[in-house]
C-alpha cells in the first residue's frame, strides 16, 4: 500500500546531495527514498506543527515543510556536522523561517520543546519503545505519526513497537512508504 505517491519529490537535489555526502563521509546520513510521499502526507493533513527526529542533512524536514506551507517544523539531529549542513540546506531551500534544527540527543531535546505536534516523523536509527511512546504522546487525536526503521530494532523490540500501532482503537493505518520500510498512522 503506497497511496501517497501523489506528488513528485519537492527537493531532488537535496536528496542527491545527501547520497553524495554519505558516500564521501561514510556516515549514517541515509537519504529517505520517498520525499514525494512525505510531502503528500503533509499536504493531506496540513499540520501546523511538525516534529522530526533524525534531521540528517535536512531533506525530509524540507519535504514535510513543502507539503504544508503554513507548518513550523522542529527537527532534532545529534551530529553537529550534520546540523550545520542541514541548516545551510534549509536556508538554500528558503525554509529557515519555518524549520528549526535542534542539536542533541532525542530524549534530551524532546522535553525542552513543549506543546503538541500535529505530525511527528521518526527517521533516526532504530527507535526504542520508550522513545516512540514519548513521541506519540505529543500527538493529539487526529495527529499523524510517520515512522521509519522499526525493523532496525531488535526483533523483540520491533514486535512490541508494531503491536502499539496494531491497536485499532488507538491508531489507523494511513500509508506505507519506501516499500513498507516507513509507515504512517493516524492517532484516534
Amino acid at each position: 500500500m503506497n497511496n501517497n505517491r501523489e506528488t513528485s519529490d519537492p527537493h531532488p537535489m537535496l536528496q542527491a546531495a545527501t547520497r553524495v555526502h554519505r558516500r564521501e563521509h561514510g556516515c549514517g546520513a541515509y537519504t529517505f527514498e520517498d520525499g514525494g510521499g512525505l510531502a503528500a502526507i503533509s499536504r493531506t493533513f496540513q499540520p501546523a506543527r511538525i516534529l522530526e527526529l533524525g534531521t540528517a542533512l535536512g531533506y525530509t524536514a524540507c519535504c514535510l515543510a513543502s507539503g504544508a506551507p503554513g507548518a513550523l517544523v522542529d527537527t532534532i539531529e545529534g551530529d553537529p556536522e550534520h546540523v550545520d549542513i542541514a541548516r545551510r540546506n534549509i536556508a538554500h531551500a528558503n525554509l529557515s523561517d519555518r524549520i528549526t534544527v535542534h542539536l542533541g540527543d532525542f530524549a534530551r531535546v524532546l522535553p525542552t520543546l513543549g506543546g503538541t505536534y500535529d505530525l511527528a516523523f521518526f527517521d533516526g536509527f532504530a527507535p526504542t519503545l520508550e522513545l516512540l511512546r514519548s513521541l506519540t504522546a505529543l500527538l493529539p487525536a487526529g495527529g499523524v505519526f510517520v515512522c521509519a526503521n522499526l525493523d532496525l530494532a531488535s526483533p523483540q523490540d520491533s514486535r512490541r513497537m508494531k503491536s502499539l500501532f496494531a491497536d485499532v482503537s488507538a491508531w489507523r493505518l494511513h500509508a506505507s512508504l519506501e516499500g513498507g520500510g516507513t509507515t504512517a498512522w493516524v492517532k484516534h
